[in-house]
């Protein structure tokens, strides 16, 4: 798997992005686009993964909230790659970029319920209480890298 990032949201990398989380998040799961698709774009540093048919496949955005924290926001995968570990690829990959881009120490994410297992799988571990995002149920989770 080959990933690439952009800031630039007027780029096809970017495009891929969206498109993956469009399908994912808005079709999949009903999320309401002026959720899913939020101020924070322009702000946010867009990774995608091309697949061997160099067919994009899945996503992530990273956001720094602060120096050495790092917030991993729109994490899918395309249902039609999902369980050919391209998001444990794609976890990994943003590891790797938030310690070379960022300088990062700390990644915190918010997990979706039925997803915390794979991120536990990472090493990433929830913290504080439940509450919901989008109408779906989700836990924090952070990661010490």
């Amino acid at each position: 798997m080959k990933f690439q990032m952009t800031r630039d949201i007027n780029s096809s990398i970017y495009n891929d992005s969206l498109t993956i989380r469009k399908t994912v998040f808005i079709e999949e799961q009903q999320v309401d686009e002026a959720l899913e698709i939020d101020e924070l774009e322009s702000q946010t540093l867009h990774v995608v993964g091309y697949d061997e048919k160099e067919e994009a496949c899945c996503t992530a955005r990273l956001y720094e909230k602060e120096t050495g924290m790092i917030k991993v926001q729109r994490v899918a995968v395309l249902s039609s790659h999902r369980g050919k570990c391209y998001g444990r690829e794609l976890l990994n990959a943003i590891e790797d970029i938030a310690k070379s881009e960022f300088n990062a120490h700390t990644l915190v994410l918010d997990a979706q319920d039925h997803a915390i297992p794979f991120y536990e799988k990472s090493h990433y571990t929830v913290y504080g209480g439940p509450f919901l995002d989008a109408n779906i149920p989700h836990h924090h989770m952070k990661k010490e890298i």
